[in-house]
Formats: structure tokens, sequence, C-alpha cells
């Protein structure tokens, strides 16, 4: 059964616009080309310091594998990592699975 994930992050104050631009021209691209069903990507209306995204992913199985495709793979390790780390309190990172209910437009 097909399931997503809600990632929220707590974003570094000031870092914002920083953090949408590395997202949506690096993050979401390098993980879109490496199989993962990007949903929705989300900031707070008015604080600046939330940020979550969905992923959706059809069984474990392939969690687990898009999983070891980008965060083992020499991209993410060697550039992205670190410089998630200076935009992110990682320390403060949810992550929730949810699986949609019958009359969600998300399946």
């Amino acid at each position: 059964m097909a399931f997503f994930e809600i990632r929220q992050y707590t974003v570094r104050p000031g870092k914002m616009e920083a953090w949408l631009e590395m997202m949506q021209r690096e993050i979401i691209p390098f993980q879109v080309k490496n199989g993962m069903v990007v949903c929705g990507s989300f900031r707070g209306e008015e604080d600046d310091s939330v940020y979550f995204w969905i992923r959706r992913f059809e069984s474990e199985e392939q969690r687990a594998a898009l999983y070891k495709a980008v965060y083992e793979s020499d991209t993410w390790k060697n550039d992205m990592s670190s410089r998630v780390a200076e935009l992110l309190d990682r320390d403060k990172t949810t992550v929730t699975r949810v699986v949609a209910t019958e009359m969600s437009v998300l399946q």
C-alpha cells in the first residue's frame, strides 16, 4: 500500500530564502531524478522557520531503495548534506508517515 512521508524542518533564523533556493534548484530536482515522488513543498505563512514537504512511496522496499540512492550518493554526502546542516536545525526535524483516506486528492 502506498504511503506518504511528511517531513517538517526548522529553518535556521534568516536562512529561509537560501533554503528555498537550495530545495527548489538542487534538492528536489536531484531527488526526483533519482526516483522520488515529491507531492508538495511548503513554507510557513507567518513563521519563517517552518518548512515541510510531502513525498510518496509505493512500498517500504521502494522507500529504502530511494533513500539509499539519494542519501548514500556521493552528491548527497560530499556536497548537499553539509550545506543542509548550515540551513536547518536537524535536531528538530520530524518525519510522519501517513496513508491517504479515500477522499484525499493525494492517493
